[in-house]
Protein backbone atom coordinates (compact mmCIF):
# COMPACT_ATOMS: atom_id res chain seq x y z
CA UNK A 1 0.00 0.00 0.00
CA UNK A 2 1.32 3.46 -0.73
CA UNK A 3 1.35 6.18 1.64
CA UNK A 4 1.90 9.22 -0.65
CA UNK A 5 1.32 12.91 0.85
CA UNK A 6 -1.69 15.01 -0.51
CA UNK A 7 -1.63 18.40 -0.86
CA UNK A 8 -4.71 21.42 -1.85
CA UNK A 9 -4.33 22.81 -4.88
CA UNK A 10 -7.48 24.53 -6.25
CA UNK A 11 -10.47 25.83 -4.19
CA UNK A 12 -13.71 26.67 -5.48
CA UNK A 13 -16.94 28.06 -3.60
CA UNK A 14 -20.36 29.12 -3.85
CA UNK A 15 -21.45 30.74 -0.90
CA UNK A 16 -24.25 33.01 0.75
CA UNK A 17 -21.86 35.67 1.16
CA UNK A 18 -19.86 35.16 -2.01
CA UNK A 19 -18.91 33.45 -4.86
CA UNK A 20 -14.65 33.11 -5.80
CA UNK A 21 -11.98 33.21 -3.43
CA UNK A 22 -11.38 36.68 -3.51
CA UNK A 23 -15.10 37.76 -2.51
CA UNK A 24 -15.53 34.86 -0.21
CA UNK A 25 -12.09 35.54 1.79
CA UNK A 26 -13.05 39.41 1.85
CA UNK A 27 -16.48 38.62 3.20
CA UNK A 28 -14.87 36.39 6.09
CA UNK A 29 -12.12 38.99 6.57
CA UNK A 30 -15.16 41.83 6.81
CA UNK A 31 -17.60 39.64 8.74
CA UNK A 32 -19.94 40.09 5.90
CA UNK A 33 -23.21 37.84 6.69
CA UNK A 34 -24.97 36.91 3.45
CA UNK A 35 -28.08 35.81 5.42
CA UNK A 36 -31.05 37.41 4.36
CA UNK A 37 -35.13 37.41 4.47
CA UNK A 38 -36.62 35.10 2.33
CA UNK A 39 -40.39 35.95 1.42
CA UNK A 40 -41.32 32.72 0.40
CA UNK A 41 -40.59 31.30 3.07
CA UNK A 42 -43.08 34.00 5.53
CA UNK A 43 -45.39 33.18 2.49
CA UNK A 44 -45.16 29.11 3.65
CA UNK A 45 -45.65 30.35 7.31
CA UNK A 46 -42.04 29.06 8.43
CA UNK A 47 -41.26 30.02 11.78
CA UNK A 48 -37.76 30.57 10.16
CA UNK A 49 -37.65 32.74 7.36
CA UNK A 50 -34.25 33.48 6.65
CA UNK A 51 -31.22 31.78 5.36
CA UNK A 52 -28.36 32.15 3.02
CA UNK A 53 -28.59 31.80 -0.45
CA UNK A 54 -25.60 32.30 -3.32
CA UNK A 55 -26.47 35.77 -5.35
CA UNK A 56 -26.96 36.13 -8.78
CA UNK A 57 -26.34 31.97 -9.62
CA UNK A 58 -28.62 31.77 -12.71
CA UNK A 59 -27.20 35.05 -14.43
CA UNK A 60 -23.80 33.33 -13.36
CA UNK A 61 -24.51 29.75 -15.02
CA UNK A 62 -24.94 31.10 -18.16
CA UNK A 63 -20.54 31.84 -18.08
CA UNK A 64 -20.07 27.89 -17.21
CA UNK A 65 -22.88 26.40 -18.75
CA UNK A 66 -24.77 25.84 -21.93
CA UNK A 67 -28.25 26.01 -22.48
CA UNK A 68 -28.64 22.25 -22.67
CA UNK A 69 -26.54 21.56 -19.98
CA UNK A 70 -28.69 24.05 -17.39
CA UNK A 71 -32.00 22.44 -19.01
CA UNK A 72 -31.21 19.23 -17.38
CA UNK A 73 -29.41 20.68 -14.31
CA UNK A 74 -31.35 21.57 -10.71
CA UNK A 75 -29.87 24.36 -8.07
CA UNK A 76 -27.51 21.81 -6.35
CA UNK A 77 -26.02 20.45 -9.49
CA UNK A 78 -25.39 24.19 -11.25
CA UNK A 79 -24.04 25.19 -7.60
CA UNK A 80 -21.31 21.98 -7.91
CA UNK A 81 -20.70 22.61 -11.49
CA UNK A 82 -19.80 26.19 -10.90
CA UNK A 83 -17.76 25.37 -7.75
CA UNK A 84 -15.80 22.38 -9.06
CA UNK A 85 -15.10 24.24 -12.32
CA UNK A 86 -13.64 26.90 -10.90
CA UNK A 87 -11.29 24.63 -8.53
CA UNK A 88 -10.70 23.03 -11.66
CA UNK A 89 -9.23 26.33 -13.43
CA UNK A 90 -7.21 27.64 -9.77
CA UNK A 91 -5.46 24.41 -9.83
CA UNK A 92 -3.83 25.68 -13.18
CA UNK A 93 -5.92 22.71 -15.12
CA UNK A 94 -8.15 23.20 -18.17
CA UNK A 95 -11.55 22.69 -18.72
CA UNK A 96 -11.73 20.18 -21.57
CA UNK A 97 -13.63 20.63 -24.89
CA UNK A 98 -16.89 19.10 -25.40
CA UNK A 99 -15.96 17.45 -28.84
CA UNK A 100 -12.30 16.10 -26.90
CA UNK A 101 -12.06 12.28 -26.50
CA UNK A 102 -9.24 13.23 -23.69
CA UNK A 103 -10.56 10.86 -20.25
CA UNK A 104 -8.48 12.30 -17.23
CA UNK A 105 -7.84 8.81 -15.99
CA UNK A 106 -6.07 9.81 -13.11
CA UNK A 107 -8.93 12.51 -11.85
CA UNK A 108 -12.28 11.51 -10.28
CA UNK A 109 -14.24 13.28 -7.74
CA UNK A 110 -16.48 13.00 -4.16
CA UNK A 111 -19.11 15.40 -4.30
CA UNK A 112 -22.38 14.88 -2.38
CA UNK A 113 -25.01 16.08 -0.71
CA UNK A 114 -27.84 15.79 2.16
CA UNK A 115 -30.87 16.02 -0.10
CA UNK A 116 -30.05 16.35 -3.46
CA UNK A 117 -32.79 17.35 -6.04
CA UNK A 118 -35.21 18.08 -3.63
CA UNK A 119 -36.30 21.22 -5.43
CA UNK A 120 -37.18 19.55 -8.41
CA UNK A 121 -38.96 16.31 -6.25
CA UNK A 122 -41.22 19.30 -4.80
CA UNK A 123 -41.90 21.34 -7.70
CA UNK A 124 -42.01 19.15 -10.52
CA UNK A 125 -41.84 15.24 -9.72
CA UNK A 126 -44.16 14.86 -7.55
CA UNK A 127 -46.73 17.67 -8.43
CA UNK A 128 -47.14 16.34 -12.06
CA UNK A 129 -46.95 12.51 -10.91
CA UNK A 130 -50.09 13.31 -8.71
CA UNK A 131 -51.68 14.99 -11.51
CA UNK A 132 -51.44 12.43 -13.95
CA UNK A 133 -49.09 13.78 -16.23
CA UNK A 134 -45.95 11.87 -16.08
CA UNK A 135 -45.24 12.52 -20.07
CA UNK A 136 -44.91 15.93 -18.94
CA UNK A 137 -41.81 15.21 -16.55
CA UNK A 138 -39.56 15.28 -19.88
CA UNK A 139 -36.34 13.53 -20.63
CA UNK A 140 -33.86 14.87 -17.60
CA UNK A 141 -36.00 14.21 -14.52
CA UNK A 142 -33.29 10.93 -13.36
CA UNK A 143 -30.80 13.46 -14.37
CA UNK A 144 -32.08 16.05 -11.95
CA UNK A 145 -33.28 13.51 -8.97
CA UNK A 146 -30.56 10.50 -8.74
CA UNK A 147 -28.70 10.84 -6.05
CA UNK A 148 -25.44 10.93 -7.57
CA UNK A 149 -26.84 13.73 -10.00
CA UNK A 150 -23.91 16.18 -8.98
CA UNK A 151 -20.96 14.12 -9.59
CA UNK A 152 -21.89 12.33 -12.80
CA UNK A 153 -22.79 15.98 -14.03
CA UNK A 154 -19.26 17.02 -12.95
CA UNK A 155 -17.43 13.99 -14.93
CA UNK A 156 -19.00 14.59 -17.83
CA UNK A 157 -18.18 18.30 -17.86
CA UNK A 158 -14.43 17.51 -16.97
CA UNK A 159 -14.03 14.16 -18.30
CA UNK A 160 -12.85 12.63 -15.16
CA UNK A 161 -12.10 8.74 -15.41
CA UNK A 162 -11.14 7.89 -12.01
CA UNK A 163 -14.00 7.29 -9.13
CA UNK A 164 -16.61 9.05 -9.50
CA UNK A 165 -19.34 9.50 -6.48
CA UNK A 166 -21.54 11.10 -4.39
CA UNK A 167 -21.73 11.04 -1.07
CA UNK A 168 -24.55 11.65 1.72
CA UNK A 169 -23.61 11.69 5.71
CA UNK A 170 -25.73 14.62 6.78
CA UNK A 171 -23.74 17.65 7.77
CA UNK A 172 -20.56 15.49 7.58
CA UNK A 173 -20.93 15.09 3.88
CA UNK A 174 -18.61 17.68 2.52
CA UNK A 175 -16.30 16.91 5.26
CA UNK A 176 -16.64 13.09 4.69
CA UNK A 177 -15.94 13.73 0.75
CA UNK A 178 -12.65 15.41 1.46
CA UNK A 179 -11.71 12.62 3.78
CA UNK A 180 -12.53 10.02 1.10
CA UNK A 181 -11.14 11.74 -1.99
CA UNK A 182 -7.73 11.89 0.46
CA UNK A 183 -7.57 8.26 1.36
CA UNK A 184 -7.94 7.73 -2.38
CA UNK A 185 -5.11 9.24 -3.56
CA UNK A 186 -2.81 8.85 -0.56
CA UNK A 187 -3.27 4.81 -0.97
CA UNK A 188 -2.52 5.22 -4.73
CA UNK A 189 -5.70 4.84 -5.86
CA UNK A 190 -5.60 8.48 -8.07
CA UNK A 191 -3.71 11.07 -8.77
CA UNK A 192 -6.23 14.23 -8.05
CA UNK A 193 -10.03 14.17 -7.09
CA UNK A 194 -12.18 17.16 -6.10
CA UNK A 195 -14.19 16.54 -3.07
CA UNK A 196 -16.60 18.92 -1.50
CA UNK A 197 -20.51 19.01 -0.89
CA UNK A 198 -23.55 21.17 -2.69
CA UNK A 199 -26.76 21.59 -1.14
CA UNK A 200 -29.60 23.74 -2.76
CA UNK A 201 -31.74 26.41 -0.77
CA UNK A 202 -35.48 24.83 -1.37
CA UNK A 203 -38.28 24.63 1.18
CA UNK A 204 -38.71 21.36 0.86
CA UNK A 205 -35.19 20.40 2.63
CA UNK A 206 -35.64 23.07 5.17
CA UNK A 207 -39.14 22.24 6.18
CA UNK A 208 -38.48 19.07 8.14
CA UNK A 209 -35.62 21.83 10.22
CA UNK A 210 -38.45 24.37 10.95
CA UNK A 211 -40.79 21.56 11.46
CA UNK A 212 -38.34 20.29 14.26
CA UNK A 213 -37.99 23.87 15.56
CA UNK A 214 -33.73 23.75 15.45
CA UNK A 215 -33.99 26.87 13.27
CA UNK A 216 -33.67 30.37 14.54
CA UNK A 217 -36.44 32.20 14.25
CA UNK A 218 -35.84 35.38 16.36
CA UNK A 219 -34.34 37.26 13.99
CA UNK A 220 -36.90 37.02 11.56
CA UNK A 221 -36.54 40.94 10.72
CA UNK A 222 -32.58 41.44 11.25
CA UNK A 223 -31.23 38.02 8.93
CA UNK A 224 -27.64 39.26 9.97
CA UNK A 225 -27.54 38.99 13.33
CA UNK A 226 -30.17 35.29 12.78
CA UNK A 227 -26.76 32.99 13.41
CA UNK A 228 -25.05 33.36 16.48
CA UNK A 229 -23.14 30.06 17.59
CA UNK A 230 -21.55 30.27 20.55
CA UNK A 231 -23.96 33.30 21.84
CA UNK A 232 -26.17 33.44 24.79
CA UNK A 233 -29.12 34.11 22.83
CA UNK A 234 -28.48 31.38 19.84
CA UNK A 235 -31.77 29.99 19.36
CA UNK A 236 -31.32 27.59 16.53
CA UNK A 237 -29.58 27.23 12.89
CA UNK A 238 -30.32 29.25 9.90
CA UNK A 239 -30.62 27.23 6.86
CA UNK A 240 -27.66 27.74 4.01
CA UNK A 241 -27.00 26.53 0.81
CA UNK A 242 -23.90 26.65 -1.76
CA UNK A 243 -20.73 24.69 -2.87
CA UNK A 244 -17.56 24.08 -1.39
CA UNK A 245 -15.31 22.47 -3.55
CA UNK A 246 -11.67 21.70 -3.20
CA UNK A 247 -9.07 19.95 -5.47
CA UNK A 248 -6.77 17.51 -3.86
CA UNK A 249 -3.38 15.74 -5.64
CA UNK A 250 -0.64 13.66 -5.08
CA UNK A 251 2.20 15.93 -3.88
CA UNK A 252 4.10 14.31 -6.59
CA UNK A 253 1.30 15.09 -9.10
CA UNK A 254 1.53 18.42 -8.41
CA UNK A 255 5.03 19.11 -8.28
CA UNK A 256 5.22 17.33 -11.99
CA UNK A 257 2.78 20.38 -13.01
CA UNK A 258 4.72 23.12 -11.35
CA UNK A 259 0.82 23.36 -9.38
CA UNK A 260 0.58 26.66 -6.47
CA UNK A 261 0.19 24.27 -3.16
CA UNK A 262 -2.04 26.09 -0.66
CA UNK A 263 -2.03 23.50 1.69
CA UNK A 264 -1.50 19.70 2.90
CA UNK A 265 -3.87 17.32 4.73
CA UNK A 266 -1.73 16.01 7.13
CA UNK A 267 -4.18 13.48 8.63
CA UNK A 268 -8.29 13.08 8.54
CA UNK A 269 -10.69 11.11 10.39
CA UNK A 270 -14.48 9.95 10.02
CA UNK A 271 -16.41 7.68 13.06
CA UNK A 272 -19.81 7.09 14.60
CA UNK A 273 -20.87 7.25 17.91
CA UNK A 274 -23.08 4.34 17.37
CA UNK A 275 -26.53 6.34 18.82
CA UNK A 276 -25.00 5.16 22.44
CA UNK A 277 -23.92 7.13 25.48
CA UNK A 278 -26.23 9.78 24.88
CA UNK A 279 -25.69 9.87 20.74
CA UNK A 280 -28.78 9.53 18.60
CA UNK A 281 -30.09 10.77 14.81
CA UNK A 282 -29.64 14.39 16.29
CA UNK A 283 -27.46 14.46 19.35
CA UNK A 284 -23.62 13.64 19.31
CA UNK A 285 -22.05 10.91 21.33
CA UNK A 286 -19.31 12.91 22.87
CA UNK A 287 -17.14 9.98 23.26
CA UNK A 288 -17.47 9.47 19.38
CA UNK A 289 -16.97 13.20 18.98
CA UNK A 290 -13.30 12.84 20.80
CA UNK A 291 -12.02 10.16 19.25
CA UNK A 292 -12.61 11.52 16.09
CA UNK A 293 -10.82 14.80 16.78
CA UNK A 294 -7.87 12.22 18.89
CA UNK A 295 -8.01 10.11 15.70
CA UNK A 296 -7.23 12.76 13.01
CA UNK A 297 -4.48 14.11 14.91
CA UNK A 298 -2.86 10.03 15.57
CA UNK A 299 -2.79 9.75 11.95
CA UNK A 300 -1.19 13.40 11.42
CA UNK A 301 1.92 12.65 13.33
CA UNK A 302 1.17 15.42 15.37
CA UNK A 303 0.89 16.95 19.24
CA UNK A 304 -2.04 18.50 20.01
CA UNK A 305 -0.15 21.17 20.50
CA UNK A 306 0.62 22.11 17.39
CA UNK A 307 -2.69 22.85 16.39
CA UNK A 308 -2.73 26.97 16.23
CA UNK A 309 -6.78 27.31 14.86
CA UNK A 310 -9.71 25.10 15.08
CA UNK A 311 -12.79 25.85 12.33
CA UNK A 312 -15.23 24.37 14.72
CA UNK A 313 -18.83 22.74 13.40
CA UNK A 314 -20.93 25.23 15.85
CA UNK A 315 -24.14 25.46 14.63
CA UNK A 316 -25.94 28.26 16.93
CA UNK A 317 -27.84 25.15 18.82
CA UNK A 318 -26.82 23.93 22.18
CA UNK A 319 -24.24 21.20 20.89
CA UNK A 320 -22.05 24.36 20.45
CA UNK A 321 -21.20 24.06 24.26
CA UNK A 322 -20.83 20.53 24.16
CA UNK A 323 -18.58 21.08 20.95
CA UNK A 324 -16.42 23.42 22.56
CA UNK A 325 -15.81 21.11 25.60
CA UNK A 326 -15.24 18.02 23.51
CA UNK A 327 -12.62 19.83 21.50
CA UNK A 328 -10.79 20.75 25.19
CA UNK A 329 -11.07 17.06 26.23
CA UNK A 330 -9.85 16.04 22.68
CA UNK A 331 -6.84 17.99 23.04
CA UNK A 332 -5.88 17.29 26.36
CA UNK A 333 -5.61 21.40 27.73
CA UNK A 334 -7.43 23.38 29.90
CA UNK A 335 -10.28 26.49 28.42
CA UNK A 336 -7.47 28.79 28.44
CA UNK A 337 -5.16 26.73 26.29
CA UNK A 338 -7.56 25.72 23.49
CA UNK A 339 -6.56 27.04 20.06
CA UNK A 340 -8.36 29.94 18.70
CA UNK A 341 -11.54 28.74 17.03
CA UNK A 342 -14.39 29.91 14.60
CA UNK A 343 -17.86 29.39 13.08
CA UNK A 344 -18.02 30.54 9.46
CA UNK A 345 -21.92 29.16 10.02
CA UNK A 346 -22.14 32.80 11.96
CA UNK A 347 -22.10 34.65 8.60
CA UNK A 348 -23.11 31.95 6.19
CA UNK A 349 -25.86 29.89 7.72
CA UNK A 350 -25.46 25.52 7.80
CA UNK A 351 -25.23 24.57 4.54
CA UNK A 352 -26.06 20.94 5.30
CA UNK A 353 -24.28 18.65 3.10
CA UNK A 354 -22.28 21.31 1.81
CA UNK A 355 -21.32 22.97 5.06
CA UNK A 356 -17.93 20.83 5.64
CA UNK A 357 -16.61 21.96 2.17
CA UNK A 358 -17.59 25.23 2.20
CA UNK A 359 -15.70 26.25 5.50
CA UNK A 360 -13.14 23.97 4.32
CA UNK A 361 -12.48 26.48 1.86
CA UNK A 362 -12.63 29.22 4.81
CA UNK A 363 -10.39 27.40 6.51
CA UNK A 364 -7.66 26.63 3.55
CA UNK A 365 -8.04 30.47 3.12
CA UNK A 366 -7.15 31.44 6.42
CA UNK A 367 -4.17 29.06 6.71
CA UNK A 368 -2.70 30.26 3.02
CA UNK A 369 -3.62 34.27 3.63
CA UNK A 370 -2.51 34.60 7.41
CA UNK A 371 -5.70 35.11 9.05
CA UNK A 372 -8.42 34.22 11.40
CA UNK A 373 -11.98 34.78 10.48
CA UNK A 374 -14.26 36.26 13.63
CA UNK A 375 -17.33 34.47 14.58
CA UNK A 376 -20.00 37.18 14.14
CA UNK A 377 -23.02 37.56 16.34
CA UNK A 378 -21.66 35.98 19.65
CA UNK A 379 -21.06 39.53 21.47
CA UNK A 380 -23.19 38.09 24.59
CA UNK A 381 -21.10 34.74 24.94
CA UNK A 382 -22.67 31.38 25.99
CA UNK A 383 -21.62 31.72 29.90
CA UNK A 384 -21.39 27.85 29.99
CA UNK A 385 -18.36 28.85 27.64
CA UNK A 386 -17.10 32.03 30.01
CA UNK A 387 -13.39 29.58 30.87
CA UNK A 388 -12.93 29.80 26.69
CA UNK A 389 -13.67 33.39 25.78
CA UNK A 390 -10.14 34.14 25.18
CA UNK A 391 -9.95 31.38 22.85
CA UNK A 392 -13.21 32.53 20.80
CA UNK A 393 -12.15 35.00 17.52
CA UNK A 394 -15.17 37.36 17.26
CA UNK A 395 -13.20 39.91 15.03
CA UNK A 396 -10.74 38.85 12.32
CA UNK A 397 -7.25 37.99 13.75
CA UNK A 398 -4.23 38.50 11.30
CA UNK A 399 -1.58 36.59 12.11
CA UNK A 400 0.26 33.24 10.27
CA UNK A 401 -1.54 29.98 11.01
CA UNK A 402 0.72 26.69 10.82
CA UNK A 403 -1.44 24.03 11.14
CA UNK A 404 -5.45 24.21 11.71
CA UNK A 405 -8.00 21.60 12.52
CA UNK A 406 -11.07 21.39 10.70
CA UNK A 407 -14.64 19.38 12.22
CA UNK A 408 -17.76 18.96 11.39
CA UNK A 409 -20.34 16.32 13.17
CA UNK A 410 -23.40 15.68 11.62
CA UNK A 411 -27.11 13.82 12.51
CA UNK A 412 -27.26 10.18 12.82
CA UNK A 413 -23.92 10.64 15.37
CA UNK A 414 -21.52 10.84 12.33
CA UNK A 415 -17.99 12.82 12.79
CA UNK A 416 -15.62 13.99 10.77
CA UNK A 417 -12.06 15.88 11.45
CA UNK A 418 -9.53 17.07 9.00
CA UNK A 419 -6.15 18.30 9.81
CA UNK A 420 -4.24 20.72 7.70
CA UNK A 421 -1.09 22.37 6.92
CA UNK A 422 -0.28 25.72 5.62
CA UNK A 423 2.31 24.55 2.48
CA UNK A 424 5.65 26.10 2.57
CA UNK A 425 8.11 25.61 -0.49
Amino acid sequence: MNDRRVVVTGLGVVAPNGHGLAAFSQALRSGVSGIRKIDKLAELNFRCQVGGVPQQISEKAKNYLSEEDLFAMNEAMTFGAIAAMDAWRDAGLEIPARESEQVHWGSGCVLGSGLSGMDTIGEKLVPNVNAGKVRRLGSSMVEQTMSSSISAKLSGLLALGNQVTSNSSACNTGTEAIHDAYLRIKIGLAERMLAGGSESSSQYIWAGFDAMRVLSSEFNEEPHRASRPMSASAGGFVPGSGCGVLVLESLEAAKARGARIYAEILGAAVNCGGHRMGGSMTAPNNVAVQRCIRQAVEAAGISPCKIDTINGHLTATMGDVLEVNNWATALECAPKDLPLINSTKSMIGHCLGAAGSIEAVAAVLQLHEGFVHGSINCEDLHPELAAFEGSIARTTIEKPIEILAKSSFGFGDVNGCLILKKWRN
